[in-house]
């Protein structure tokens, strides 16, 4: 579904990624585990359209979207939940789901995504008249996450989304990734709890300084004692 070949990414001079080759197959959920400044916000960044990379291919069913505007890659059917929520704080809850929507013109289809929506996310249905920046944190990941599912993807990208939530939020919202995945969505997850993700998910890539060191079933990385020790809190 989605490739990445040889991706290479710059900011100024600074070489962020460094040849990054990757796959994430149709039905799948993917994780990319890593230290912070590791690149992969820069990965899940470059794919949606939102840097640009200086050489490389990536791939979405076949289409090279490497040079692709971001709303065009929202339209082939890539949503992105971006780290730290980035929901419209001064809008409601209804008003930031509608955005998610941007680029369908049909009603039904709208009100469709709605209702999948708030079956997921039942208190964003309690809250849809409330302000976002009202919500607490994880009253707004799941809104950030509802918005992205507005647009009915193909292709969800999660940056860190359990990133300051507490630990029973955090599993509430992994069980709402795997019902989404559950119905059809394939997944691209980023998440600072590696165990947590490689436990979710069906294969993982490692990064470290931009450069992917080691991949495989999630499983087996979780058997890893390099991963372990570095990643997993003990070996």
């Amino acid at each position: 579904m989605l490739k990445i070949d040889n991706l290479h990414v710059y900011y100024g001079a600074i070489h962020a990624i460094k040849g990054v080759t990757l796959e994430v197959q149709e039905g799948s959920i993917v994780t990319l585990i890593g230290a912070n400044g590791a690149g992969k916000t820069t990965i899940l960044r470059t794919v949606s359209g939102l840097e640009r990379s200086k050489m490389g291919k990536i791939e979405f069913m076949g289409k090279d979207i490497s040079n692709l505007p971001a709303p065009d890659i929202v339209k082939l059917g890539i949503s992105h939940v971006p780290e730290g929520r980035r929901v419209f704080l001064g809008m409601s809850v209804l008003e930031n789901l509608e955005l998610g929507a941007f680029l369908s013109r049909d009603k039904k289809s709208i009100k469709e995504s709605l209702e999948n929506v708030f079956s997921h996310f039942p208190r964003l249905y309690e809250r849809r008249q409330q302000i976002a920046g009202t919500l607490s944190g994880g009253e707004q990941q799941m809104l950030a996450m509802g918005r992205a599912l507005m647009s009915k993807p193909k292709l969800m990208i999660l940056d860190e989304p359990s990133m300051g939530l507490a630990p029973i939020l955090v599993r509430q919202i992994f069980a709402i990734i795997e019902e989404i995945h559950k119905q059809g969505t394939t997944i691209l997850l980023i998440e600072q709890n590696a165990n947590m993700a490689l436990s979710l998910a069906d294969y993982g890539y490692v990064l470290e300084t931009g450069k992917i060191v080691m991949h495989g079933r999630a499983s087996e990385l979780l058997q890893s004692e390099d991963v372990k020790r570095a990643y997993l809190g003990g070996a």
